[in-house]
């Protein structure tokens, strides 16, 4: 969209107007596979506001089709169970991993500190991540969407900030204070948010 530049075939991104070192990677939630959607419009114009304010730049890699409910199968999404993760987990984290190799040679920056967060679909997946130690970043976000893996591995991770948020009147609110209260257990650092709002990035 408007709000972003494409970096390739399946990733956008976002610089904001000062030099930064500091890196976003927004994992979307489902979205059609159409060339322009609400769903798309939005969450990247949402995406590229925040990381304005914030002085960061934004990565948003694509997820994959196939992984969304049957009435929306061919729109994008990502891993959200345990067997899709198996499945698609670890080559979704290649791809986004070298997305960022790709941005960092295109702009010329090293990124020093770099975040993974998402919402909804892509929520649960950064939640899946965070448990599983399966990418090196420096803090997670989970908006509108968070599940618990109960893997044995978490209380050997080195902790790392966690934010948590949902709305007030979404449907996620009990999975989401239950993953913050599995990561408070392990000692990581955890913000839990409820916002007047519904489903989705805003």
């Amino acid at each position: 969209t408007e709000s972003v530049r494409g970096l390739r075939t399946d990733a956008c991104y976002f610089l904001p107007d000062a030099p930064t070192t500091t890196l976003l990677i927004y994992l979307h939630g489902v979205v059609p596979p159409d060339k322009s959607s609400v769903q798309k419009t939005n969450y990247q114009a949402v995406v590229a506001n925040a990381s304005r304010r914030a002085n960061a730049a934004a990565l948003m890699p694509r997820g994959n089709q196939g992984l969304t409910p049957k009435e929306v199968a061919k729109w994008w999404g990502w891993p959200t169970s345990p067997d899709t993760y198996r499945r698609h987990g670890p080559e979704l984290v290649e791809r986004i991993v070298g997305a960022r190799r790709e941005l960092e040679a295109a702009t010329g920056v090293r990124f020093e500190r770099v975040y993974l967060a998402g919402s909804s679909s892509g929520a649960y997946f950064v939640a899946t991540l965070a448990q599983r130690g399966a990418i090196d970043v420096d803090g997670y976000g989970a908006m509108s969407g968070g599940t618990r893996v109960l893997e044995p591995a978490l209380h050997q991770l080195a902790p790392r900030p966690m934010y948590i948020g949902y709305g007030l009147y979404d449907t996620v609110g009990q999975s989401a204070r239950e993953l913050g209260k599995l990561l408070e257990d392990a000692r990581w650092p955890v913000r839990i948010a409820e916002h007047r709002t519904g489903h989705g990035a805003r």
